[in-house]
């Protein structure tokens, strides 16, 4: 592009020129610059996890098999097991030690988890019971195979906390290699344990759920290496693989436990085995044991003191079980898209079978596989199970435990969101040390749609309203989402984990990608990344690569920073102040945060026109002027007018005719014409493009005018102002200096 000179340095400027762009409101706090900046994504795909989103051409992860056995003392709430870990190491590296979760010690009274409860109270923890808590690890032994026969060896192991490292006595080949362990311990179960496993006191007996009840592997992966990090608050990060369970307890006992139970015939009556068979037919709920039978002593087999119950289930990276004398039991059948079958089971005690409550567990439970199945991904295992507990709910593969008094809309909301974890994270297995809101956030997403696929919409929640929403969404003391948990306010983790991130991905379904192409990206992500091990930038890559959008913009200001929204309306004006010839709407981005815009035009005859527009109208401007198809007086602009996106300030969106001012528009006429200086050897002509004055010097393109002043106008790009005189004959240029042009005839 050319550039013009008087004297010794006049003028420079080689700029495209935006006919619509207006220039910074001195109020407004956005930086165009820093939301679409397009150095979101820190590297480069790489072998394991490609730029697109997908897992690479050489994506590997290490696999656990696990055979359990556990013992359930009722009088003293003792777990006493053995475990024979097979561990496969299918990362290119060498492995000279391991490491291992043991988040039961997170209850032991010196624990880190313990150190860090404030005084007022927290989930985690044990509620300040007094007890023995924490693994008693009796033994860990390497099983090795030598010349056909099998032998143990002692292993040299630390325990630090929660972790326990495993100094191998020689390296564990990768690309496959493969290492059995055993180990015996035992623990204490907490009566609350952070809200995730428990003991509750019904009139029947106890009822036990159990979890992270036994030594699991940490995962190694091809991001952090070991993830060790400590047991304090947030959940979890585990291998898959299968797992073969034995869990012995007294005989009076049902046991329900994650995957297929393996020996009804020696754990049921016949009667009972028959009520099953019939629930694996029936698309209603059917007893297995009755409120009435619970406490008759037939409804038991009772010729041993102990029974020992066998479970089995595959490709799952947990397992966890409960017990109870106190137990209802029923069951029915889940149909999933392929024509394979599940099972949805309900364990709970008399206490919790009325009505509006755990009656119709299995009816809640049977929903939720096959919606969520049809919706985005084949639940992958044989049964289902939720169970009543001291929990507010809590999710585990192939089991849940939820509130015992819970009811009404109220379980159906935890049972519909603990087996939605079924698919974060148990199907994908993000890491939920570390992001939770990619299993608690997904979760709140995929919840947010089934109230209106259940039962005509028996527990459909109204549509949120997100203006109203938004203080606390982008409160100013708020971490951003991309926060550790630990890291975050414990107030904080349900905005942080589950509402907001929840409520950014509605916005991107509804708003920004619309429903097919969000669904389509969505399942995509699930299916690629389906029993492995997925980072936010795989999430944030595939959405992108299969939506077709850069998304940037979006991931930056939502999740990666906490910016708040403010779209204003800051102008109203008609074309030559005649409704007739149009009217032009200016509106202004005043917070950190671009989203789209969306506008309702209400005009004099009644019509009301709804306006879309993009957000790359903020990717260079900070305030956007647009003249819509009306040609008649309006009566009212509303922006937002569904209350979809989180603007923090209401009271600049809207715009009522008679209220609000309506900008008197500068009729040009009287400034065209050429006009010429004596000085400099350039000429300007001021013309009329799109209803603003525009001004071409010569050998240059045209550049617009806004009014700045009575006969005066400015160019801020170039730093240019004219002055025309009453008369419009004359027109004074100032640029640093001033220099007159006169009108040519």
């Amino acid at each position: 592009m050319k550039s013009i000179y008087f004297k010794a340095a006049f003028l420079s400027f080689c700029f495209p020129v935006l006919l619509m762009a207006q220039q910074t409101p001195t109020a407004s706090k956005y930086n165009y610059y820093e939301a679409f900046s397009p150095d979101f994504y820190s590297k480069n795909g790489t072998d394991t996890r490609s730029a697109d989103g997908q897992p690479g051409a050489k994506y590997w992860q290490n696999r656990a098999d696990y055979q359990l056995t556990a013992s359930l003392n009722e009088s003293n709430s003792e777990i006493t097991g053995t475990e024979i870990l097979t561990y496969t190491n299918n990362s290119p590296e060498k492995l000279s030690f391991i490491w291992m979760n043991l988040e039961q010690n997170a209850f032991k009274s010196d624990s880190r988890n313990n150190a860090v409860i404030p005084i007022v109270g927290s989930r985690g923890g044990a509620k300040g019971e007094i007890f023995e808590g924490g693994f008693k690890i009796k033994s860990v032994k390497i099983i090795s195979t030598i010349k056909g026969k099998s032998t143990e060896s002692d292993v040299v192991f630390t325990i630090s906390d929660s972790r326990m490292q495993l100094q191998l006595p020689k390296d564990l080949n990768g690309n496959g290699g493969t290492l059995k362990l055993k180990i015996a311990f035992s623990f204490i179960s907490p009566k609350y344990g952070s809200d995730r496993t428990g003991i509750l006191d019904t009139k029947n007996g106890k009822i036990f759920t159990i979890a992270q009840w036994y030594p699991r592997m940490c995962v190694y992966d091809d991001v952090r290496g070991w993830n060790t990090n400590p047991y304090i608050g947030a959940e979890f990060y585990l291998e898959y693989g299968d797992f073969d369970v034995n869990i012995t307890a007294p005989s009076n006992h049902i046991v329900v436990c994650s995957g297929e139970l393996q020996n009804s015939s020696e754990v049921y009556t016949t009667e009972q085995q028959q009520r099953w068979m019939q629930a694996k037919q029936s698309e209603k709920t059917v007893i297995i044991r009755s409120a009435a039978e619970v406490t008759n002593l037939s409804s038991r087999p009772t010729s041993k003191p102990t029974l020992t119950w066998k479970f089995k289930i595959k490709n799952a990276r947990d397992v966890s079980w409960a017990s109870s004398a106190a137990f209802i039991i029923d069951a029915a059948r889940i149909n999933l898209p392929s024509g394979k079958k599940s099972l949805a089971i309900s364990a709970y005690p008399v206490e919790s079978d009325r009505v509006k409550a755990w009656s119709r567990s299995t009816e809640y439970t049977k929903m939720c596989i096959e919606n969520y199945s049809k919706r985005w991904f084949e639940y992958p295992y044989p049964a289902a199970t939720n169970v009543a507990g001291n929990e507010g709910g809590m999710e585990y593969p192939g089991i849940v435990f939820c509130g015992y008094d819970s009811q009404g809309d109220d379980l159906w909301g935890v049972t519909d969101h603990e087996f939605g974890h079924s698919w974060f994270p148990m199907i994908v297995g993000s890491n939920e040390r570390l992001y939770a809101w990619m299993d608690e956030g997904f979760n709140t997403f995929i919840n947010s749609l089934s109230g209106e696929d259940f039962n005509n919409g028996e527990y459909k929640q109204p549509i949120p309203d997100m203006n109203q929403s938004a203080a606390t969404l982008t409160r100013a003391d708020l971490e951003p989402i991309l926060t550790t948990p630990d890291g975050m306010k414990e107030s904080n983790i349900g905005n942080l984990c589950y509402y907001k991130p929840g409520s950014g991905l509605v916005m991107l379904r509804e708003q920004v990608l619309g429903k097919a192409r969000f669904d389509y990206a969505f399942r995509t992500y699930i299916a690629r990344w389906a029993f492995k091990h997925p980072q936010p930038d795989d999430f944030f890559r595939t959405m992108e690569n299969v939506g077709g959008e850069d998304l940037n913009w979006f991931w930056r200001g939502w999740f990666l920073n906490n910016w708040r929204l403010d779209q204003g309306i800051a102008k109203v004006k008609y074309l030559k102040n005649d409704p007739s010839k149009g009217i032009n709407i200016t509106i202004d981005n005043l917070e950190k945060m671009a989203m789209p815009v969306v506008l309702d035009v209400k005009t004099k005859s009644g019509k009301t026109t709804r306006i879309k527009l993009p957000v790359e109208i903020w990717m260079r401007n900070t305030s956007w002027t647009f003249k819509p198809e009306i040609n008649e007086e309006v009566v009212s602009i509303t922006l937002d007018p569904d209350h979809v996106f989180p603007d923090a300030n209401v009271t600049n969106n809207s715009w009522i005719a008679g209220k609000n001012e309506v900008e008197k528009d500068v009729i040009f006429d009287s400034y065209f014409g050429t006009f010429s200086s004596k000085t400099i050897p350039i000429k300007i002509v001021f013309s009329e493009e799109s209803g603003l004055l525009m001004a071409q010097v010569t050998g240059q393109r045209a550049f617009p005018l806004e009014v700045s002043g009575k006969d005066r106008f400015k160019f801020d790009l170039g730093g240019i102002e004219m002055q025309f005189n009453e008369t419009k004959t004359e027109c004074t240029l100032i640029q640093g200096q001033s220099y007159l042009f006169t009108r040519e005839k």
